[in-house]
This record gives structure tokens, C-alpha cells and sequence, in this order.
């Protein structure tokens, strides 16, 4: 019985994965290739100065495995944010419990023999931390460096070793965050029924389903998930018959694509009906698709607040400004960004030399530390955030209205 239990519980987290690969890499997937204000609107939000405060001492090798170079997905701008958040640290922010950071890049493709050489190089570098903004290559990585004693920090846990494994930390919230935000946000619209198509590769919606519905019980909110089959070619009569109970209010949870020909049948069939985006659903490509009609005035769900006048946003505009220009201070690279400065805040009490011991226990030691560009979303890794996933160190997600950039603003706090 024990044995059976232990399958099922990896089945769920395997379908899980899926899905959070959505939310942690899916924000844009293709943002990268865009190069209009869309992505970008940051005109008029505030920066700062940042004053000279260099680290100094010999410096720590912090190994960062970067999703670069592949078929399929492709996201140079989070190397990016990890890079300016690095430089940051080093010139202005006083270093890593004051030391300087010398961050050991490796790009890997999002399968196996890539993700395999760098999780290698991690080792043989002897990294003291290996950070990752998301990848679904963390069943690969996670064994290997943790064999060697080397934490897995990770903004956001896919596979199974990266949300169970003592020697791995997933700062965000990941699926269970993302509905209790959709939750709070749909009570906030004053919603009592609710639909949600769910992309079903691995039998997500099934999972969905049994995590979504006592989330959306609990706020008095009847919750329907309407599975759709990968690669479904018109997703037309499904949509309709989920439309036919007329829920108040819908969400899709899927990649990229699968958002666009579902959103694009919701606004055919009932085009009034509230809407609820998850961040890939907010890509320039499917809001090309939808029409940004369909999305202004509709509620966004994030982890990442880009615009605020929050001293921790402000900073994460000012840093990209100054050390990556070039970079869409709206796109992947706040997911680099957030995942360097989220240990370089956890680990500044660490004392004397910082080795992968010290940085693991800083982690799994620290309590209710701010996200950066976070809006207000702390993380404690000691396990109890989701005691079924206990590497998961948050439940806390935001959403807000969506602005006429597609972008979530005015943000409220979740779980």
C-alpha cells in the first residue's frame, strides 16, 4: 500500500510538472523574438540611482543553468536578468554575505543530453549552488549535483526531484499559488461559477480538477475544468459545451498556442464572460490572436510585479536598465533576475565561508524572505508551504487588472 501510494504521488507530480513549466517558462515562451512596446511598457515607472558598494574577497561560483539554444524553447533575456542582477550584486548591493559572484553559465537545450553535460560541468566546476529559473530538464539536473552536495535552487519546480527533494528549493508558488490566486481573484470579481480549460498532456486536468475545485469551495465559487487534448486541432466544440453551464467566469491553462485557439473560441461564444489570464496567456503572439479587446480590463495573474512604486521593483527596472538595456524589463528576464537576488537575500546572514552546506541551510533556515519585484510574495523553504511538495517554499501569487500593454497591474497579494 505504502509502494502504491508512493506511484501515485509520483504520477500526480508528473502531470503536475507540465503545467508549472507553463507558468514558470511559458510567461514567453517566444517573448525573446519581440521586439514591440508591447512587451515593454515601462515608460514613466521610476528608477534610481545605485550607489558604488563593490564585494570584495575571493568570489563564490554560483552555477546557473540557462534554457538557451533550443528547437523549441529558447529564452536568452533570463540569462540576461541573472547577469544584471548579478552585476548588481557585485558592484552596488555589496556582494553574497559580501563576497563577489562569479556566475558559472551553462546552456542547455530542455533535453536530456544537454541538460546532463551541464548538471556535469556544475560538478566539475565545483559551483557551491546551482540556480535555475525553471526547466523541465530538473529530474536530469537535481540528481547529479546533488549527489556531489551542491544545492538546487529553482524559481520554479518542475519535475519531481525538484519538488520533493531535501537537497532542492522551488522559491514559487508554482500550480497550487497559481489557482489560489485565480481563486481570490475571481471572489474578487464577485464570481460564483467558474470554468477552467486546462491543456491535458499527462492528465493535468485531472489534477487540476483535484486541486482547483476545495480551492474554489472554500471562496464559495463553483469550479468546472474542462480538459483539452494536446494538439487538438479546433478546440470550437469543447469550448462551447464547457460555455453551456454559463460560468460567470474562465481561465485557460495551457501553452501558448492552445491559449489562443481557446480564448479565440471564448470570445466567439461568449465574448462578455470574465476572463482570467495566466501569464503565457498574456504572450504578444496570443494577444495578436485574441485581440487585446479580449484582454484589457480582464484580470492577470503573476509572480513578478514590473511596474509598482515598490523600492524592490524600482530597483529590479533600475538594475535591468543599467547592467541589460536591451532586455524587456516585462519578459523572462525578472525570472533570472528573481531567482539570483531571492539567494543572495536568503544567504546574507551566512557567516564565514560560503560553501554548498552553508547556502542549503541558509535556504531551508530562512523565513518569510521578500521575492524581489515581488510584490509582497515571501518564501520560507522548511517545508511547509505544501507539505505534499515539500520543496515548494511559497503559496503566494498576485493578479490585478490588466492595462492596456497586457500587463497586470494595481497588484493584490494571494495565499
Amino acid at each position: 500500500m505504502h509502494h502504491g501510494g508512493l506511484r501515485r504521488r509520483r504520477r500526480t507530480i508528473s502531470a503536475v510538472s507540465a503545467l508549472v513549466l507553463i507558468t514558470a517558462l511559458g510567461a514567453t515562451a517566444c517573448a525573446g523574438d519581440e521586439g514591440s512596446d508591447a512587451n515593454n511598457p515601462v515608460a514613466g515607472a521610476a528608477t534610481t540611482s545605485l550607489a558604488s558598494n563593490p564585494a570584495s574577497g575571493d568570489p563564490v561560483k554560483i552555477g546557473f543553468v540557462s534554457t538557451e539554444g533550443g528547437a523549441v524553447v529558447s529564452l536568452p533575456e533570463i540569462r540576461s536578468g541573472a547577469e544584471a542582477a548579478v552585476e548588481y550584486v557585485n558592484n552596488n548591493g555589496g556582494g553574497f554575505a559580501g563576497r563577489p559572484i562569479e556566475l558559472v553559465v551553462c546552456k542547455q537545450q530542455e533535453e536530456p543530453t544537454s541538460a546532463t553535460k551541464c548538471a556535469n560541468e556544475m560538478v566539475e566546476k565545483k559551483v557551491a549552488a546551482v540556480l535555475a529559473a525553471g526547466t523541465s530538464q530538473g529530474g536530469t539536473v537535481v540528481p547529479i549535483v546533488a549527489g556531489a552536495g551542491i544545492p538546487y535552487i529553482t524559481l520554479s519546480g518542475v519535475s519531481a526531484a525538484e519538488l520533493t527533494s531535501p537537497d532542492s528549493s522551488a522559491l514559487s508558488a508554482g500550480l497550487p499559488g497559481m489557482l489560489t490566486a485565480m481563486t481570490a481573484a475571481a471572489k474578487s470579481q464577485n464570481l460564483k461559477s467558474f470554468t477552467i480549460f486546462a491543456s491535458d498532456g499527462g492528465g493535468a486536468g485531472a489534477i487540476i480538477n483535484a486541486m482547483g475545485v476545495p480551492i474554489f469551495q472554500g471562496a464559495g465559487i463553483e469550479l468546472k475544468v474542462v480538459p483539452i487534448p494536446l494538439g487538438v486541432p479546433d478546440p470550437t466544440p469543447l469550448v462551447t459545451a464547457g460555455l453551456s453551464s454559463k460560468p460567470e467566469g474562465v481561465s485557460v491553462v495551457a501553452d501558448a498556442a492552445t491559449c489562443s485557439s481557446v480564448f479565440k473560441a471564448i470570445q466567439t461564444t461568449d465574448p462578455a464572460v470574465k476572463k482570467i489570464f495566466i501569464p503565457v496567456c498574456l504572450d504578444p503572439a496570443v494577444t495578436k490572436v485574441i485581440g487585446m479587446d479580449a484582454v484589457i480590463g480582464s484580470i492577470g495573474v503573476t509572480g513578478t510585479d514590473y511596474l509598482s512604486d515598490r523600492p524592490d521593483s524600482v530597483l529590479y527596472r533600475t538594475v535591468l536598465q543599467q547592467y541589460a538595456p536591451d532586455t524587456h524589463v516585462t519578459g523572462m528576464a525578472a525570472s533570472g533576475y528573481q531567482v539570483v537576488m531571492a539567494v543572495v537575500a536568503a544567504g546574507a546572514g551566512i557567516q564565514g565561508e560560503i560553501t554548498p552546506a552553508a547556502i542549503k541551510d541558509a535556504l531551508k533556515t530562512a523565513r518569510d524572505v521578500e521575492m524581489p519585484a515581488g510584490g509582497g510574495i515571501t518564501f520560507t523553504c522548511d517545508g511547509t508551504a505544501s507539505p505534499m511538495m515539500a520543496s515548494i517554499c511559497s503559496r503566494q501569487m498576485m493578479y490585478g487588472e490588466i492595462n492596456d500593454k497586457g500587463v497586470a497591474v494595481d497588484l493584490q497579494l494571494a495565499g
